[in-house]
């Protein structure tokens, strides 16, 4: 009950049992455990009944490695990781992913299926990127010359810190001149 709006709910509810806080705790007849956050407390009780999967630690057969990669990796089928990465401990990229030259992945990263990051592109510790991200690909960016358009190359990069999530599908488009910064902590979605 994270929600003082469905606390009526309690009363008519088909669950086992429930989250709630302290105010609503005796409100509620079922098995219950008693939070100040039970949103935050759900969060936790879903994630230690539902484990992410680990995938094999190493490298696939089927993958492009033109880097060192630490003994605690894993990358998956058809990856492609390009020279002079540097990846952290425990790092996971999934299948189809597409490293570019040059890029940082820090420790305890996760990168799903057919994420793509472009050349000298940083990530932060224990960053998750979602399925089919594309992390410094060019802004849009173009100069007009009489009757057409001269593409003006985006130089900076994108740096993300640790503790990020970006969504599925997420576009983050390296800077015109500097970089482009996510911060520590963000979570941003397509």
């Amino acid at each position: 009950l994270a929600n003082p709006k469905y606390r009526q709910q309690l009363q008519t509810t088909g669950a086992s049992a429930v989250i709630v806080p302290p105010p609503f705790a005796s409100e509620a007849t079922l098995p219950r455990s008693v939070h100040g956050n039970p949103y935050a407390y759900y969060a936790r009780v879903v994630a230690l009944l539902n484990p992410p999967r680990p995938r094999p630690r190493g490298i696939h057969p089927s993958a492009v490695v033109c880097s060192e990669v630490p003994p605690s990796a894993s990358i998956g089928e058809n990856a492609v990781v390009g020279e002079n990465v540097q990846l952290g401990e425990n790092v996971t990229i999934y299948p189809g992913c597409v490293i570019g030259d040059g890029v940082s992945i820090g420790d305890d990263s996760v990168l799903y299926p057919n994420v793509v990051v472009y050349h000298a592109c940083v990530i932060g510790n224990r960053a998750v990127i979602q399925a089919s991200a594309v992390i410094g690909g060019d802004g849009f960016g173009f100069a007009r010359e009489g009757e057409r358009w001269i593409k003006i190359p985006q130089i900076g990069r994108v740096v993300i810190g640790d503790d990020v999530e970006v969504g599925a599908n997420t576009s983050i488009d390296r800077g015109a001149l500097d970089d482009t910064v996510i911060g520590d902590g963000v979570k941003l979605d397509n």
